[in-house]
């Protein structure tokens, strides 16, 4: 997950591959609150990993839950048979509405019941979005519920004991949100000692979430009787029950980016997403439809879509989304490379998730440039050609940073194609925490077009330190290039290959299997970090630098890791040979008993013993070498920015070139 403060999405061309989702959010916080409240052990497949699901693991332990966090496996759920364990509980929920509204029905019917005294809160935002008409009707069923802060909305104190009204409907408003008769729909059947009736006034919006809400019911023993969307009916006698085990499909919702990628940008080869499909219970399944009727090719299995573009551009269209409410979304980006305006109604929903959406959506499209209107329920989108490059505000909604992502595929229509920064893209962990790691293995872009930021310098000037907290401050990849000739040197030792024949050490070089990750270098499986800075490896990489077929390899493996969304390379001629169109090149140097020092400070805390002086000749000695060498001699490139970092710490050489890069961005600089 990218932690920074924004992501910059270079212009991007194509996409193929699949995509395999993370589990459902709706239907995750579902099972768990439901696993909680059963009797027995329940083991969770597949279960989704992110800020929701994590508060709903938290406040089910509050309350007394068992829960094993299994890594890389399932979570397992010993739930309390609906039998209040503590007495007392306050509950942090963030701004997971999906955990909000159901715990604070489950809480208020077994307080009144059981006795007790429970909080829930969440961040400012969830405390801005209602939860009055849930309240109301809890209230009206006799539950004793206290407003911590502005009536109708979090935080909320639900207490007990006190007597419920079970003879009498308890009635709900069901036009803003499908939330509020979920959770009645879950919390009833604890204290359904007789038949329990929910009636909906007004008409129920996002129907498709009430249908996982009684499919889910089923698996854990509730058989609700409904009468259309007007009334639900609780047997008398119901109880909950562990169904053993819980496979979480995938996110539906998660699925319309990808859904939308492969309608904008999949010409060749589809985008095939695994984890949704024809037997899906999620509604926003639906949302290839709606695809669909703007030009997509999409072919539908079981558990699985794949999409590719069908009509270029896009159809416009006019759809009510009163059934996809959160994908739909994904089509007022969609809406961009369309024909004709697109218009999208019923979809006052938007206003009270985790930010307005309509207000959202609006502001951010007009960014880019977009003409836009937008009412109480609707939105309406104009094609757009002439784009800018835009800072998208995410206002820490996950949704929002995901559907801009689509934005980056403006060169699909326009001559001048920009970049699109996307503000805290950290936000994507409430439902797919490693959604742009996702996009980044399907996408391909131009090469030209995808930034390269080069540092050069001497041995020990500290580039690849450098390097490698710049590349972790924007997100990018990192090219130790030293790293390849150590690399090379090491696999063909390891594979007996002769420092005499050229022709075979090249194949070793051309077949690298070479990442870098958190400070670590992986060779194919193996971290070989430590056993490249061995001075016998250093020794081995001087050898084949001077091979030519080795340094033809390399250089093709080296423009090869210019992927998006960029690249940070360092080296000793990666702005003068490898990336000489790189916008930015710094030529990073310290003096040669600074770089002694250094180097000598290394060797002690590693128990090695060492002269700084010997280390300082020896030094001086390769630099005399590296200047001098007939193949890419260390010299600056004629525009390196030169920085000389003996009096700076690390921090101050990052920061300093990072706002050279800020001087060279399209995007205004941040408040």
């Amino acid at each position: 997950m990218f932690k920074i403060p924004f992501l910059d999405l270079p212009p991007l061309r194509s996409a193929a591959g699949t995509v395999r989702l993370p589990g459902s959010k709706s239907i995750s916080n579902r099972v768990l609150l439901l696993a909680g409240l059963s009797e027995g052990r329940t083991v969770v497949h597949d279960l989704l990993a992110s800020d929701d699901t994590a508060v709903m693991l938290d406040a089910l332990r509050a309350l007394g839950c068992g829960v094993d966090v299994q890594a890389n496996g399932p979570v397992v759920i010993d739930g309390i048979g609906a039998k209040v364990k503590v007495a007392e509980a306050k509950l942090f929920l963030g701004n997971a509405g999906t955990a909000m509204r159901p715990l604070t029905a489950a809480l208020a019917v077994l307080a009144a019941t059981q006795g007790g005294s429970f909080e829930v809160s969440g961040v400012p935002r969830m405390h801005e979005r209602p939860i009055g008409d849930l309240v109301d009707a809890l209230r009206g069923l006799g539950c004793a519920i206290d407003d911590l802060g502005k009536p109708g909305y979090p935080p909320l104190r639900l207490h007990g004991p006190s007597n419920l009204k079970l003879d009498e409907a308890v009635r709900v408003r069901g036009d803003v949100s499908s939330q509020f008769l979920t959770a009645l729909l879950l919390a009833l059947p604890l204290v359904a000692q007789q038949d329990v009736r929910i009636e909906v006034i007004g008409e129920l919006i996002s129907k498709p979430y009430v249908e996982i809400t009684l499919a889910l019911l089923a698996r854990f023993g509730i058989q609700v009787q409904r009468e259309g969307w007007q009334a639900f009916v609780i047997p008398g006698g119901s109880r909950y029950r562990s169904p053993g085990e819980v496979f979480v499909e995938g996110d539906a919702s998660s699925a319309s980016y990808f859904v939308g990628l492969g309608a904008i940008a999949a010409t060749d080869t589809p985008i095939r997403i695994e984890g949704v499909g024809s037997e899906s219970l999620q509604g926003d399944v639906r949302f290839a439809e709606a695809a669909i009727a703007m030009g997509a090719a999409v072919t539908m299995g079981p558990n699985w879509l794949e999409v590719k573009r069908g009509q270029w551009p896009l159809r416009g269209i006019t759809l009510d989304c009163n059934h996809i409410p959160d994908a739909a979304m994904t089509l007022s980006v969609m809406a961009l490379y369309a024909d004709s305006p697109t218009t999208l109604t019923n979809i006052a929903s938007w206003r009270v998730k985790e930010t307005d959406r309509i207000v959202a959506m609006a502001t951010e499209l007009r960014k880019l440039g977009a003409t836009v209107e937008e009412g109480p329920d609707w939105l309406r989108v104009e094609p757009l050609k002439d784009w800018q490059a835009a800072s998208i505000h995410t206002y820490d909604d996950h949704r929002v940073a995901m559907c801009f992502s689509l934005a980056a595929f403006n060169g699909l229509v326009t001559e001048a194609a920009v970049p699109v920064r996307i503000l805290e893209p950290h936000c994507v962990a409430k439902t797919f925490p490693d959604y742009f790691e996702t996009l980044f293995g399907v996408v391909t872009a131009r090469s030209e077009e995808v930034p390269v930021l080069t540092v050069d310098g001497p041995t020990a000037s500290g580039k690849g330190t450098l390097a490698h907290e710049l590349a972790e401050s924007l997100g990018y990849h990192v090219l130790d290039s030293g790293a390849l000739y150590r690399a090379t040197g090491l696999a063909a030792e390891r594979a007996g290959v002769s420092f005499e024949d050229g022709a075979s050490l090249g194949r070793v070089a051309a077949g690298l299997k070479l990442r870098f990750t958190d400070y670590r270098v992986w060779l194919g499986d193996e971290d070989v970090t430590d056993a490249l800075r061995w001075e016998s490896t250093g020794q081995l990489a001087s050898k084949v630098a001077t091979v030519p077929e080795v340094r033809e390899a390399l250089r093709q493996l080296q423009l090869d890791f210019r992927r998006p969304p960029g690249l940070v390379a360092d080296g000793r001629d990666m702005g003068t040979a490898i990336f000489p169109g790189a916008p930015l090149k710094v030529f990073l140097t310290a003096s040669s008993l600074t770089r002694a020092d250094r180097r000598h400070k290394q060797l002690m805390a590693k128990g090695i013993s060492a002269n700084i002086e010997s280390l300082r000749d020896d030094l001086e000695a390769r630099d005399a070498r590296d200047k001098t060498r007939p193949t890419s001699p260390l010299t600056p490139a004629q525009d390196a920015r030169l920085l000389d970092n003996s009096e700076q710490t690390i921090e101050q050489s990052r920061d300093l070139v990072l706002s050279w890069w800020a001087e060279r961005s399209p995007f205004k600089p941040m408040a």
